[in-house]
């Protein structure tokens, strides 16, 4: 079903539910990934950040300038294309905003409003607008993740904060996880199976969500991944998901050194605006007990005021918006590793069985079970399935590291200019006042003469 749609707005849109073929399916037919996944043997091809092409104009006098001069490539090159980016149908639209304290005699808490529009049969009417808390949220995902064992799964923000540290009903960590939440909603609908998942749908339409209500069939599908490997081991990972792992763990290691040398950073920085607004102060002090200097004093405190304003502004950007997707992308990690892992368990419980199978046909002649050829179509889907969302993970990546690391030098350069700005209208301010000063004392000198 497809219908047009605003640019910029989170969409998912795909197959019928009824065409799409899970790889945990209780069919005794072989399963095989749809034409909608690419099974190859190849090593993924790990695409770094477009360069900017620089222009030979003049330095830029604003951020705004510098920012337009960097050439973001918003078509991915063929090889990191989405291989669902042209099969989207954008009929689903989810936002998580406007969040409510709530207090009663047992707890305080915090809602969500998670508005949806959708064009899909699957929901019984075009919009919803329902109230959900954190630990709904934690309920959907979990949920996906049992049903979905195959699939990549959207991390969540952490749930615990350290008392005492962070205030987590405090405006700025409401509102950074109210940002994070609705990143999460918009992966999952935008995802071209996850999106059609009925707990999804519960979540995102029912008033009162109950979480133990049964969609128990597809809760129990990812059983048999989760205790698949038994007393199995995997003999060889094949070079692919081998690949992967090692580049999980040596992101895994930059992410966590970029994320602590920022938040020391950050440290530092507040400690320092600390130090700068007092420095400010003296000045300001200073100038209202000396007649002669009042002018340049109050210049240098009115810089300095300056210089604070534009480092806190800094310091928050760092704060709210680039920390948060260091740390997105650091439990997104840990979701890919896991899903790794139960990769090879299905790999480890095909060998197994194949294994056994093998003996016990060379000792009675007995043929090969339908079981272990279930097994191999469950492990290909499963391979299948993971190379796909690591393709657009990786896609994903790229976009968000580039608006990333775009907003961070745009704020930079802000900074800086502001601090600029101000220092240079001190030295104008300077000069005016020595001019003064010397036509001030010429005059006096003519008048005595």
């Amino acid at each position: 079903m497809s219908v047009s749609a605003p640019r910029g707005l989170a969409s998912s849109g795909q197959k019928p539910i009824t065409e799409i073929l899970h790889p945990l399916s209780a069919a005794e037919e072989p399963l095989s990934p749809g034409p909608d996944v690419t099974v190859s043997g190849g090593r993924d091809k790990e695409v770094g950040l477009t360069n900017g092409t620089p222009v030979e104009t003049p330095s830029p006098a604003s951020a705004s300038v510098l920012f337009n001069r960097l050439q973001l490539d918003d078509d991915l090159d063929s090889d990191g294309r989405d291989p669902y980016a042209d099969t989207e149908t954008h009929d689903l639209f989810v936002t998580v905003d406007d969040p409510k304290k709530h207090v009663s005699t047992m707890e305080t808490y915090i809602t969500y409003r998670v508005s949806t529009k959708t064009t899909r049969i699957e929901f019984d009417l075009p919009e919803y607008s329902v109230r959900r808390r954190y630990q709904d949220f934690d309920w959907l995902r979990t949920k996906l993740e049992d049903s979905q064992p195959t699939h990549l799964i959207p991390p969540l923000p952490e749930k615990f904060v350290m008392k005492g540290v962070v205030d987590r009903f405090s405006e700025e960590f409401v509102e950074t996880r109210m940002k994070a939440l609705d990143k999460f909603l918009k992966r999952v609908a935008d995802h071209p199976v996850l999106s059609f998942n009925p707990h999804l749908n519960a979540f995102l339409s029912a008033k009162d969500l109950n979480k133990r209500q049964g969609l128990a069939l597809l809760s129990k599908v990812g059983e048999s991944v989760k205790n698949v490997a038994g007393g199995y081991k995997l003999r060889v990972r094949p070079p692919e998901f081998c690949a992967m792992g090692e580049y999980l763990d040596t992101f895994n290691q930059k992410l966590g050194t970029i994320d602590r040398i920022a938040q020391r950073i950050l440290k530092e920085q507040s400690e320092y605006l600390t130090e700068l607004r007092e420095y400010g102060t003296v000045y300001a002090s200073w100038a209202g007990s000396e007649e002669e200097l009042q002018r340049p004093l109050e210049g240098v405190a009115g810089c300095v005021t300056t210089c604070c304003g534009a480092l806190e502004d800094m310091s928050e950007n760092m704060g709210q918006d680039f920390l948060p997707v260091l740390r997105e992308y650091i439990l997104y990690i840990e979701s890919m590793k896991n899903v790794l892992r139960k990769r090879d368990q299905s790999q480890a419980e095909y060998e197994g069985r194949l294994e056994a199978a093998v003996l016990r046909k060379q000792e009675d002649r007995t043929p090969i079970p339908a079981e272990v050829e279930k097994c191999q179509d469950k492990m290909e889907c499963f391979n299948a399935d993971l190379k796909a969302d690591w393709e657009r993970w990786q896609s994903n990546k790229r976009q968000d590291f580039k608006q990333l690391l775009t907003g961070m030098a745009d704020k930079n350069v802000t900074h800086y200019e502001k601090c600029q700005a101000a220092w240079e209208s001190l030295i104008t301010l300077l000069q005016d006042k020595q001019t003064e000063d010397k036509t001030s004392c010429k005059s006096l000198w003519e008048m005595r003469q």
